[in-house]
């Protein structure tokens, strides 16, 4: 009897044990909860340098107005309506064509690759010429010949994009006279130089200062803000891309350059302004250096950065040739130099 009794108290206190612990895991877990699982690990990245821009809007839109000479297309730009679109037909548009005002909303002029303006022979002018025109937009289209292929004068907010600029005299694509705050996106250039070498480039920002008194009131040519990005440049006699004294506060960013063809020029980007960024550009075969930054002015050549840069030089010199190291320019550690016979740059990277 005295037996039972004691099995029965061991019984009852194994089980109050039991519900005590089991009471103090409930009251656990309904103040804290398990502890969390931690979210997976992000590999850390960089800020992109680009916003988001606008993007034209094909050749689509509430005002198409479809073209297929160049009387028609010479027609249309000259009575373009805000918010307009003007649709080129495939086929070959003979002449110098013009856009001389700005309109807002904006128009669009656009077509397919077979639509080729062709400006004729390499010294023959301007292929396209937008002068004052705040907020257009032009894309899909071919540029061919003519001395320059577009010239941007004086305008704002154009977004240039999916263009093919080919077979030109001079430079292929200019951003001149205060021209600001523009998009120029994916766009094919290639074969410039073929009426004088030296003014070959791809893209062009600004002017030199020998110019400014014929384009800026003797004033710096303040191009600034514009955003070059994603564009395939090659066989160009001059610079992929030339940045000149003047403008500030550029981007730079994921295009492709190849320097096989160039007689007129020793890196693919030449940058003479201030705080431009450059990232995320690939380069093949340059005559001596990759990139370079020079100050041709006094209070210019300064404060550029670049980041994330791939340069396949194949050429005695360096992948980023800064020319003045008490100007602040940054290289970062993050860009690579290939077959660059002086190594990554003349400055410490960072």
């Amino acid at each position: 009897m005295s037996s039972m009794s004691e099995n029965g108290r061991t019984i009852r206190l194994v089980t109050l044990v039991a519900t005590l612990a089991l009471a103090l895991l409930v009251a656990a877990c309904s103040v804290g909860g398990p502890p969390p699982t931690p979210p997976p690990t992000q590999p850390a990245t960089e800020p992109s340098a680009v916003p988001p821009r606008p993007v034209p809007g094909g050749c689509d839109g509430q005002q198409v107005v479809p073209v297929s000479s160049a009387a028609e297309l010479i027609q249309a730009l000259a009575s373009a309506a805000p918010g307009g679109v003007i649709r080129m037909a495939d086929g070959v548009y003979p002449g110098n064509f013009e856009i001389g005002r700005p309109l807002d909303p904006p128009a669009r002029l656009c077509g397919g690759q077979g639509a080729v303006l062709d400006g004729g022979a390499p010294d023959s002018g301007y292929t396209l010429h937008l002068s004052q025109a705040d907020g257009w937009q032009v894309s899909g289209f071919t540029i061919r010949g003519g001395q320059k292929g577009l010239m941007v004068d004086r305008s704002r907010h154009v977004v240039i994009e999916g263009l093919l600029i080919e077979g030109t005299g001079d430079e292929a694509l200019h951003l001149r006279a205060g021209s600001t705050d523009n998009v120029v996106r994916g766009n094919t250039i290639r074969n410039t130089g073929n009426r004088n070498p030296r003014f070959g480039e791809g893209i062009y920002v600004g002017s030199a200062e020998s110019n400014w008194c014929a384009y800026t009131d003797c004033e710096p040519d303040r191009s600034d803000r514009n955003v070059i990005e994603g564009n395939d440049i090659r066989d160009t006699t001059a610079d992929s891309v030339d940045i000149k004294e003047g403008t500030t506060g550029g981007v730079l960013q994921g295009n492709t350059f190849a320097g096989a063809r160039m007689t007129a020029a020793d890196s693919w980007v030449d940058v003479k302004g201030n705080e431009w960024t450059v990232t995320d550009n690939s380069g093949t075969d340059a005559p001596e250096d990759g990139f370079q930054v020079h100050v041709i002015l006094d209070g210019w050549g300064e404060r550029n950065v670049f980041r994330g840069n791939t340069a396949v030089v194949n050429g005695p010199g360096y992948g980023f040739n800064v020319t003045k190291r008490d100007r602040d320019n940054l290289v970062a550690c993050s860009n690579r130099e290939v077959a660059a016979g002086a190594g990554l740059a003349t400055v410490d990277c960072v």
